[in-house]
């Protein structure tokens, strides 16, 4: 792939949600010229998964700034082969973990968070779960800030993460040394508000957005804000 003069912007979207969820993001920038690639991210494990997003970043020629929500910060910040031109990570409502931490375990740090109650497993053939949002609680707890029809739509269609991923150890983070962005909400019930600021303060963060009022999917309620930040990511990390 090549990238033309603006950075390429690669997703890696979170569990409980699929690439769909950075459409209207998606939609902002490529009418700015950038050039766009929503990676499927498996959500099996954070290893893997990390691999898996790095073998399309290293098909794309110039700079690259990745973008990750929710779990997909898991991903964004694990260490995997190449990402040489990986020039910028943004967090969008995403975890940004050190050396050693889980998802669960970030999202159970700091009080407020309610997901945990919300998930129901679901049996898988080697012995392991897949986790999904309960359909009748997922708009209460993912996506308050949108409408009731489009929540029930993203239920339906949810992408389930393994428990082991959920609960799988991160190497050393790419925060560390690539520059580091973040938006989220103020009403996020997945990753409690106060992580949010943690992680940002810890990964020295270029730029932080709080969206007053936005819900964990602060990319589909909100994706002027968060395009926003992306080409400021672009622009800066280039510059």
């Amino acid at each position: 792939m090549s990238s033309g003069t603006n950075s390429t912007i690669v997703f890696a979207h979170g569990a409980s949600a699929d690439s769909s969820s950075w459409n209207k993001v998606i939609s902002i920038l490529l009418k700015k010229g950038y050039p766009v690639v929503a990676a499927a991210n498996p959500l099996r494990s954070v290893r893997s998964d990390a691999e898996s997003v790095a073998s399309v970043v290293n098909s794309i020629q110039g700079p690259v700034v990745l973008a990750g929500h929710s779990y997909g910060g898991m991903v964004i910040s694990s260490p995997a082969p190449g990402r040489k031109n990986v020039k910028g990570l943004v967090f969008v409502a995403a975890f940004a973990p050190d050396t050693g931490e889980s998802a669960f375990g970030l999202a159970g740090r700091f009080p407020g968070g309610t997901l945990g109650p919300t998930t129901s497993p679901v049996a898988l053939p080697d012995g392991g779960n897949d986790l999904y949002i309960q359909q009748d609680k997922f708009w209460a707890q993912f996506a308050a800030d949108v409408s009731e029809a489009d929540a029930k739509l993203m239920a339906a269609t949810q992408r389930p993460i393994t428990e082991a991923a959920g609960n799988e150890r991160s190497g050393e983070p790419a925060w560390k040394t690539t520059p580091s962005w973040f938006i989220y909400g103020d009403r996020d019930l997945n990753i409690p508000l106060a992580a949010h600021a943690f992680m940002a303060e810890r990964a020295h963060s270029r730029g932080t957005v709080v969206v007053k009022g936005a819900s964990h999917v602060v990319m589909v309620s909100h994706p002027d804000e968060v395009a926003n930040l992306i080409v400021k990511a672009a622009t800066e990390s280039v510059g």
